[in-house]
């Protein structure tokens, strides 16, 4: 018992939380054009002169695949699934300032801003009302991440 009062709350999107499937759709076809997580990383790398350093001594092949599951459950977290909660509270732990990775809540809008650079070059059937539903969904998400420094 006193070992589950030390526990940190769940983490949850706020509620209440809509459907986001639009954007798995809009990520499936971005991944459809090959390139898209390299094109992701050069525009986030070129964002910021505080990001190169953050990635000096980054494994890029196995950073790419994280990258392509990291925004997934993003998405998923976004539309409040619970099946992701646990990998999502690692991956904001990891990017804590205790954690391995920490990323300064203010480069959170270079993500976001990167991510959404990259999508208007390679989702051929985004609009601007899909664009703004990737940029709710995603300010949610980076948004815990910033609030759980």
């Amino acid at each position: 018992m006193f070992k589950s009062a030390l526990r940190a709350p769940a983490l949850r999107p706020p509620s209440p939380a809509p459907n986001y499937d639009d954007l798995q759709v809009s990520f499936g076809r971005c991944l459809r054009n090959h390139g898209f997580i390299e094109r992701f990383y050069e525009i986030l790398l070129a964002s910021h002169p505080a990001i190169p350093p953050m990635f000096a001594r980054t494994d890029f092949r196995g950073q790419r695949l994280a990258l392509r599951r990291g925004i997934s459950m993003a998405i998923a977290w976004a539309s409040g699934s619970s099946m992701v909660e646990r990998p999502m509270k690692h991956m904001i732990d990891v990017h804590s300032r205790a954690g391995r990775a920490p990323v300064e809540p203010a480069l959170y809008r270079c993500w976001v801003e990167s991510l959404l650079a990259t999508i208007d070059e390679f989702d051929t059937d985004l609009t601007p009302a899909l664009r703004a539903r990737w940029r709710e969904a995603m300010t949610k998400v980076v948004d815990a991440f910033a609030q759980h420094y």
